[in-house]
């Protein structure tokens, strides 16, 4: 099972650490296009830091976000999932997993990355800013590197198991499973119903994926298909509705009335 998240805006900053190494980063297929984004926004940000602050989107009281990335090469990493902050990663909450759940991270759990195409959460990695929607100088826009790179990448890290995707569209734009993988793809959607009626809800669907990655972990399950995971994420006490199967998978909604 390959669980896949998105990245999180916010990102923890090391103080120390070893410098960023590209060639040491899992699925190394993606090296070549990794050091291509890296080179695009290193250079934008240090020869024209007000031009950076607009491609960015980041206001002017942002400016050290821009100077970071012009420091990227030289700067301090740590493992992603410490890099990566938020709701979605307060609720999955890694540090305090059992050690059995957090082997299992380090195995089984990804984060799409608009500067790296994919990490695991073992990955070193400096703190970065740079949306998936973001177009670069010279290079265009990241989701479209990625696009081209990602597809070998993610095959070979799913393997022969179950992928669950549970991405914002922003970041499913960078890759999506083609029919051959179909029959192996759960997008997982949070919907909170209230009053008969149901919406998703940013903060809390996030905060609610965070928990399920939790549980998964733990629990240690590895389901082979859409239908064996809603299966597990029931008996693990969620509430889940299994979608039509299509040509990019199956989407299973988990549907809270709590928030």
């Amino acid at each position: 099972m390959l669980i896949l998240l998105p990245p999180s805006e916010g990102k923890a900053v090391p103080r120390r650490g070893r410098v960023l190494d590209l060639a040491s980063l899992s699925s190394p297929a993606l090296t070549d296009a990794r050091g291509e984004v890296l080179d695009a926004l290193v250079t934008l940000c240090r020869e024209d830091p007000a031009k950076a602050a607009e491609v960015l989107g980041l206001s002017a009281g942002q400016a050290d976000l821009v100077a970071r990335n012009a420091a990227l090469p030289g700067a301090p990493t740590a493992r992603a999932d410490r890099i990566y902050t938020g709701v979605l990663y307060d609720a999955l909450d890694v540090a305090t997993l059992s050690a059995g759940a957090k082997r299992r991270a380090t195995a089984r759990v990804a984060v799409a990355s608009s500067l790296f195409g994919m990490v695991r959460l073992g990955d070193r990695i400096p703190s970065y800013r740079l949306s998936g929607d973001a177009s670069l100088p010279r290079l265009g826009p990241v989701a479209a590197v990625w696009r081209d790179a990602l597809p070998d990448a993610m095959a070979e890290a799913l393997g022969r198991g179950l992928l669950v995707d549970l991405r914002s569209g922003m970041y499913a734009s960078f890759w999506r499973p083609g029919p051959d993988l179909a029959p192996r793809v759960a997008t997982v959607r949070v919907l909170h119903e209230q009053g008969g009626t149901r919406k998703v809800v940013s903060h809390f669907n996030k905060a609610t994926k965070g928990r399920i990655v939790r549980a998964l972990l733990e629990d240690g399950a590895d389901p082979r298909t859409p239908a064996a995971l809603a299966g597990t994420l029931e008996r693990l006490g969620w509430t889940v509705e299994v979608g039509a199967s299509g040509r990019t998978g199956t989407q299973l909604d988990v549907v809270v009335s709590e928030l």
